[in-house]
């Protein structure tokens, strides 16, 4: 009970700052030379205006569940993967690097699973590079992460200049894939794929291993205190190496749903921010798994609606960054705000109590 009325309360303050944030975005908007009430009325009926713009919000939605996952479960053991970015690329490149080689050989059904599951190897691949460099080293997992998103955007360039780059050699891309390796459409008149199910599958999954599994629940008390995990038999290096694999596996997998269910190539610059949205979309959703995917359904709506916006105003491209980092924004400063008024109320229990 005590539990339930926990989580009530966070979620009733995420939702509080979520609203407040997006308020003060649309005040705003006057200093870019938009009217908020305009803009708003813009938003909504360009956003919702028919199916296909609804599923536009599925098609952004995603990729950014995945990217955020990533976050989230490392975060849980008390570790930072801030280069699901690169793992991302990882996953696009191999993704669509197997389904080159393969679509005109073996059945589509057969491709598709063999390149979903390089992408999530090798995702999960680099994501335990960064998980060993902090287990034997004791590596900054931030700055390592992060630094690597950097190498794979240059070697995923390279790559596209040479073997990836398309037939004629004119871009910097690689050519389309056949289309019987793409993720079948699941709503017709719509981008969307059947990527939007495998993203909200792999939140359920995520949230399983990490509440309801012996690993999940070494991984929750290792982020909690890492030194009576090992007194109490778990190794953390050990904890540390399967996060970040499991972490870069996901985020791999977006790779894979963004290559074979959306774009279909493999361009330079795809996707430049899909990481950057993830981190804040966790912390947004408090790195709760089932948390994610209406966080996730938010941003992809905002951008959305931020891009209908820029189509139909002279608001500059930015404005979607501005919303979304407003909304960001008062949700961290609800946590911080929460978390002093539980300090204070634990205090006046105590002084109560006779016990301070």
């Amino acid at each position: 009970m005590k539990q339930q009325k926990k989580v009530a309360e966070l979620l009733l303050w995420t939702v509080l700052a979520i609203i407040l944030g997006l308020v003060i975005s649309f005040a705003f908007l006057p200093l870019l030379g938009v009217n908020p009430v305009e803009s708003l009325k813009i938003m909504l009926s360009e956003t919702f205006a028919d199916k296909f713009s609804m599923g536009n919000i599925l098609v952004k939605t995603t990729p950014l569940i995945l990217t955020s996952l990533a976050f989230a479960f490392t975060y849980k053991a008390n570790l930072y993967n801030i280069g699901a970015q690169g793992q991302f690329y990882v996953g696009c490149i191999c993704a669509v690097a197997v389904t080159l080689q393969l679509q005109t050989k073996v059945p589509g059904p057969v491709v598709l699973i063999t390149a979903c599951l390089a992408s999530m190897i090798g995702g999960g691949l680099t994501g335990f590079i960064i998980g060993f460099l902090k287990a034997k080293f004791n590596a900054n997992e931030f700055l390592v992460s992060m630094m690597s998103t950097y190498v794979i955007t240059y070697v995923m360039q390279l790559l596209l200049r040479t073997v990836l780059q398309e037939s004629k050699h004119e871009y910097l891309k690689t050519d389309y894939i056949d289309n019987s390796a793409w993720l079948p459409k699941i709503i017709n008149g719509t981008s969307v794929s059947l990527g939007i199910v495998i993203a909200v599958a792999a939140a359920i999954v995520i949230w399983f291993i990490l509440y309801r599994t012996s690993m999940g629940y070494r991984i929750r008390v290792m982020g909690f205190n890492q030194d009576a995990a090992a007194m109490s038999g778990i190794n953390p290096k050990t904890q540390c190496m399967l996060a970040f694999f499991i972490s870069g596996a996901v985020a791999g997998l977006a790779g894979f749903t963004e290559i074979n269910g959306m774009q279909h190539m493999l361009l330079t610059g795809l996707e430049s921010d899909i990481g950057s949205y993830g981190i804040g979309i966790a912390i947004m959703a408090n790195a709760n798994p089932i948390g994610v995917i209406f966080a996730a359904l938010l941003f992809g709506t905002l951008q959305v609606g931020g891009t209908a916006l820029g189509h139909s105003t002279d608001a500059p491209a930015s404005v979607i960054d501005v919303m979304l980092g407003f909304v960001m924004l008062f949700v961290l400063m609800s946590f911080f705000v929460r978390k002093k008024l539980e300090v204070r109320s634990m205090k006046k229990q105590k002084i109560q109590k006779g016990e301070v």
